[in-house]
């Protein structure tokens, strides 16, 4: 079973009907327009005195006002750029309702999943819809076979508890998508946490002249933190990525020690990051 293609709304470019608005444009266009209707006005019509200039600026402020408003509207219906109240009121279409304290990018990826996952039971997207529903602990979940296999399996990976989904968690994802109004009657579905791969880290780091030894004191908890933020089931730990990270501000350069290459992570595989080994290399320019 071939999991979900879940599309990254936040890449999404603006719809063409969206426009920009330029006040200044906007004036020179209407100081434009008012010197074609009066010839007499040509050289003065742009000065801050002129009574008509201070009228066309009035008006553009308003206009500005006014087409901001008509692409916060055309935003407002677009389910990659709704947020808040708006996006509740697409979501609620699709039968999704957001949970409590549920952010805008999970709800708008639970609408995604809902719709992929039309079909009353049986598909990746519908058991992955299922499974984010059950809980917001949940932060992602992939569904696969293994080979010819029919078993599916339904791989959580939690929002705390470093990703690692507790029993308690699985067993709520469990009973969600073995409903009797969700699961296929010939499915046999395993609910387990992703698999976690526990990859230790290491490099040589060099400060700049002015910065402090405590500053690679700091550095693993955050490198941690940004793993954890911005990854998660499938995504590979890569050298080049570790390197960038540890690339902050104060720091002159950075040597990736381990991995010796990059960590790839299988679709139902989670990579989390163990020791975090910083050694001082002293400073350079």
């Amino acid at each position: 079973m071939a999991d979900s293609t879940l599309y990254d709304l936040s890449a999404f470019p603006e719809p063409q009907i969206i426009e920009e608005v330029s006040l200044e444009t906007t004036v020179g266009l209407m100081t434009g327009d008012l010197v074609a209707l009066f010839p007499d006005l040509v050289g003065v019509a742009g000065l801050e005195s002129e009574p008509s200039q201070k009228n066309i600026q009035v008006v553009a402020f308003r206009k500005a006002i006014l087409e901001a408003r008509m692409n916060d509207v055309v935003k407002s219906n677009l389910l990659a750029f709704a947020v808040g109240t708006d996006l509740d009121n697409l979501a609620v279409f699709y039968d999704v309702i957001r949970m409590n304290d549920e952010g805008d990018d999970r709800l708008r990826k639970r609408v995604v999943l809902e719709i992929q996952g039309r079909s009353t039971g049986g598909t990746a997207p519908r058991y992955r819809a299922v499974a984010m529903k059950s809980s917001l602990r949940v932060q992602d979940v992939v569904v696969y076979r293994e080979g010819t296999d029919p078993t599916i399996y339904v791989a959580v990976y939690s929002i705390d508890n470093n990703g690692v989904a507790d029993e308690a968690l699985l067993e709520t994802v469990r009973t969600a998508v073995n409903d009797a109004s969700v699961r296929m009657v010939n499915d046999t579905i395993i609910v387990k946490a992703a698999i976690f791969t526990v990859i230790n880290i290491s490099a040589n780091v060099w400060l700049l002249p002015e910065s402090p030894d405590s500053l690679i004191g700091t550095m693993p908890a955050t490198l941690r933190s940004t793993w954890a933020a911005e990854t998660g089931l499938g995504f590979d730990l890569a050298r080049a990525w570790i390197g960038a990270r540890l690339m902050r501000p104060g720091i002159q350069r950075v040597d990736v020690l381990t991995p010796v290459d990059n960590v790839v992570a299988s679709p139902n595989e989670a990579i989390a990051i163990g020791t975090v080994t910083l050694n001082n290399m002293g400073r350079a320019y």
